[in-house]
């Protein structure tokens, strides 16, 4: 009888409950009516273990959840809520697994360790993105910023300084790769004796303009204003021969190696095949519409190309004199022209600032260089390696083939550059408009000497100019064809050493523009 006495009581107090509970929710027309503010906690508290269960389990401490009003209420599982009063400014301060430094490889400080949330309305409606574990959330919160991490079921491995360990939505851990490049710098250039003047040579009436040593390396020729070729013993530097023929300024010579043959071009549109056996003009090559700037050979086929400020290059088939290609492509005047037997086997640099590598068998552009900003005058192939340089007024320029891909800018001969020209050890030499020259290490781009010689006596100090250089065949000779209308020869000073003559080299910080 007590049993079921009880038993009544607590159904009837179950009831009472329920009818109570029913009474706070619903009206008596069937409408719900607005809760109460304990209410209203209530179903929030329900709604936020429902929808945010997955992140309710997130430690708080005093250093990442500070509140400006009253303390936050906890739910029936003992998780911390958000503030029920909406009214009020709210700074959530997250930290941990994601830092936010302001850029790869700074230091974290107190400020850029936290990602500040402004109220507690914006921090309800965004989603936050942890890791699948707790274990991983302890791990990244307690390891610094910028050591080591571990990821779960990787293999140990220790990541550089400055990277960050980057959390992506859905839970997949992902390593970003954010250190810092470190900036270029040149590396230590190779020691190069320095060039010293040991002799002048004078004969030519006019500003000599050209110069190439024959492949035999006993004597040397050159082309100048007066309208004459000569010919000089390279090691006395006494005149051997002079050759008449050309009616303005001898611009280009060069020595076939392939045959007897002295080849010459000026501006009198003329290009001249010279028999050396008998000192004649035995072949004229007609075609050009303007003065001819540069000629080259090609070192394995009976082919001669040309430049002219016709703003074309014309290739020759040397001994039918006929032309087989013209080289169109260029806006201005062609100031220089090389050949090699490998792709790209023509290259020519110009005054509309383009350097064009070319097709040979096509006739037509490869590829075309516009990097320069001011026109191209001396272009020089590496004879070892497969890479090339161009000189202008606003850089030398290295390249590589067969695409022309720039390599480095060698800055500092800040004049107008007429002639380039490289031996196998590496010495990279640059003669200017101002007579001044310089001694570059090919691969670094270190400049390690700069010369500028004194004019001829009587010539004028604006008579200071080089118009070409080149070095001979055994490489130990440097000559210089010059505007006071001399030759000046320079070899390897012998007494020179490495501690006599330091490389001023710091690894500084190089800049290695495209333009």
């Amino acid at each position: 009888m007590v049993e079921e006495v009880q038993k009544h009581s607590v159904h009837t107090l179950v009831f009472r409950s329920l009818k109570r509970t029913h009474d706070m929710f619903v009206a008596d027309n069937g409408k719900p009516v607005p809760l109460d503010e304990e209410s209203h906690k209530r179903k929030m508290a329900i709604k936020l273990r429902n929808e945010y269960g997955p992140v309710l389990h997130m430690p708080t401490s005093k250093e990442n959840f500070k509140e400006k009003g009253p303390q936050n209420a906890s739910d029936s599982y003992g998780h911390k809520q958000y503030p029920a009063n909406q009214g009020q400014d709210v700074e959530y301060l997250v930290t941990g697994t994601h830092p936010y430094p302001p850029g790869p490889g700074v230091a974290l400080t107190a400020d850029t360790k936290i990602q500040r949330m402004p109220s507690e309305s914006a921090a309800q409606s965004l989603a936050v993105a942890l890791p699948s574990s707790q274990a991983r959330v302890d791990a990244n919160r307690s390891a610094p910023a910028g050591g080591e991490y571990r990821l779960p079921g990787a293999s140990d491995r220790s990541q550089p300084a400055g990277m960050t360990s980057a959390v992506m939505e859905g839970g997949n851990a992902k390593n970003s790769a954010l250190m810092a490049k470190k900036a270029p710098t040149m590396p230590k250039p190779q020691w190069h004796p320095p060039w010293k003047l040991y002799r002048v040579i004078s004969g030519h009436l006019g500003w000599v303009r050209c110069i190439a040593v024959e492949p035999g390396n006993q004597w040397f020729v050159t082309g100048s204003a007066d309208r004459t070729i000569k010919i000089w013993d390279l090691a006395s530097g006494k005149l051997k021969l002079s050759l008449t023929g050309h009616i303005s300024t001898v611009r280009g010579v060069i020595v076939s190696s392939r045959s007897p043959y002295l080849f010459s071009c000026g501006e009198d549109k003329q290009v001249k095949c010279w028999d050396l056996e008998y000192n004649k003009v035995i072949r004229h090559y007609h075609g050009h519409l303007s003065a001819v700037y540069g000629l080259d050979l090609h070192p394995t086929i009976d082919v001669l190309v040309t430049c002219s400020r016709d703003s074309t290059a014309r290739i020759w088939d040397v001994r039918t004199k006929a032309s087989v290609h013209t080289l169109s492509g260029h806006t201005n005047a062609v100031a220089t022209v090389r050949c090699q037997a490998a792709e790209p086997q023509i290259i020519t640099g110009s005054h509309d600032t383009t350097i064009r590598l070319w097709d040979l068998v096509a006739g037509k552009t490869r590829v075309t260089l516009t990097n320069h900003k001011k026109s191209v005058r001396a272009v020089v192939l590496h004879p070892r390696h497969y890479t090339f340089a161009s000189g202008s007024p606003d850089n030398i320029k290295q390249w590589k083939f067969p695409d022309g891909s720039f390599i480095q800018n060698l800055s500092g001969h800040n004049a107008i550059i007429n002639t380039l020209t490289v031996n196998s050890d590496g010495v990279l030499v640059s003669g200017a408009d101002n007579g001044t020259m310089h001694l570059w290490d090919w691969r670094t781009g270190y400049n390690f000497q700069r010369v500028h010689a004194a004019v001829q006596p009587g010539s004028l100090d604006s008579e200071s100019g080089i118009f070409a250089c080149a070095f001979d065949q055994s490489e130990s000779r440097l000559l210089t064809a010059e505007a006071d209308k001399t030759i000046k020869v320079y070899r390897e000073d012998d007494t020179a050493t490495e501690e006599t003559h330091p490389v001023s080299w710091k690894p500084e910080i190089i800049k290695r523009k495209r333009f």
